[in-house]
């Protein structure tokens, strides 16, 4: 449940569900916001869901903070179901021509690159959010002995596709982007697509993420 609503500025509310970042919590958020979307409340007018907070911008015209707020405390998320609850296969070449960061991962984790991919691709990850880049899905957790900081001198250009690993998470590059995560693999697949106006995530909150290791052929064979 949320554990403090404060404003944020002039015109937003920010509902704050705790420190940690797991899929109880996230799952939490993950309701308010769609519940908030369904009851479509007079002056929202944006809704902005990150792992554990959920930032609600609002019309000053048409409400105010207290307004809001009594609202949302009052809001009957029980019978709320997440916003998406598919298992998706996502294939991953791992190529060193794609796996940019894999000796460093290997100095920095103390495993050699068989064990790093074996521990990758075995794990499930769970859709916690997307963004910072359009459809970027953020996909936890990783185990504690596959976690990592970020690249201490960010790429200027991540190629679209790529797969990196930065401390919990995974996630996926949707457009070519400067960017400061640990490179392991890339996909051939279109993870965002804006041709598609109703659903261009391929991945969406709540989702659970399977990645499938394939070879440079087979990469190169999905692009044809």
């Amino acid at each position: 449940m949320i554990k403090n609503i404060s404003n944020l500025g002039d015109a937003a509310l920010y509902c704050d569900f705790g420190k940690e970042i797991n899929k109880d919590i996230n799952s939490q958020v993950i309701k308010y916001f769609k519940s908030i979307q369904k009851k479509n409340i007079n002056g929202v007018n944006n809704l902005t869901p990150s792992y554990n907070k959920l930032i609600i911008s609002f019309d000053l015209k048409k409400t105010n903070y207290e307004n809001l707020k009594k609202i949302i405390e009052d809001l009957d998320i029980n019978s709320v179901e997440n916003l998406s609850k598919k298992k998706i296969e996502i294939p991953v070449c791992c190529d060193d021509s794609f796996s940019l960061d894999i000796k460093r991962l290997e100095g920095k984790l103390k495993l050699n690159r068989e064990k790093i991919f074996e521990n990758f691709f075995n794990k499930e990850f769970f859709c916690y959010m997307t963004g910072f880049i359009a459809g970027m899905p953020f996909l936890g957790d990783l185990d504690k002995n596959m976690r990592i900081e970020r690249l201490e001198t960010p790429r200027v250009k991540v190629p679209k596709g790529s797969v990196g690993l930065t401390e919990q998470f995974a996630n996926i590059y949707t457009f070519e982007s400067p960017g400061g995560w640990n490179i392991i693999g890339n996909t051939p697949l279109s993870i965002f697509d804006n041709s598609k106006e109703k659903e261009p995530n391929l991945i969406n909150p709540g989702d659970t993420i399977v990645f499938k290791k394939i070879t440079k052929e087979q990469y190169k064979n999905h692009n044809e």
